[in-house]
């Protein structure tokens, strides 16, 4: 399961993360200022982090960072492209 962050919609990325074994446990969209907040995020059952940073900004970027580290799941900050999510999951090794 991931916890994916940024971006409106998924697309393919949903796919790849099937490919990979993963669903996604949630998506925050970094839209609402809740979210921009970098509230608690239940990560309970999640494998991975992944963040989009071409949706957030930096500080909610260190605040969803500071979560996984702090939960001891992989934090993957990439851009929303195939290529580039594909590429931080082989190197964390769910590919």
């Amino acid at each position: 399961m991931a916890i994916v962050i940024g971006a409106d919609r998924l697309g393919n990325i949903e796919n790849l993360l099937d490919e990979c074994g993963l669903s996604v446990l949630k998506h925050i969209t970094g839209r609402s200022p809740k979210a921009q907040a970098g509230n608690m995020v239940s990560m309970s059952h999640a494998k991975v982090m992944i963040l989009f940073t071409d949706f957030v900004g930096h500080n909610v970027m260190r605040n969803f960072r500071k979560q996984a580290k702090k939960q001891n799941i992989p934090f993957i900050a990439c851009k929303r492209t195939i290529s580039d999510v594909a590429r931080n999951l082989e190197r964390y090794g769910f590919m």
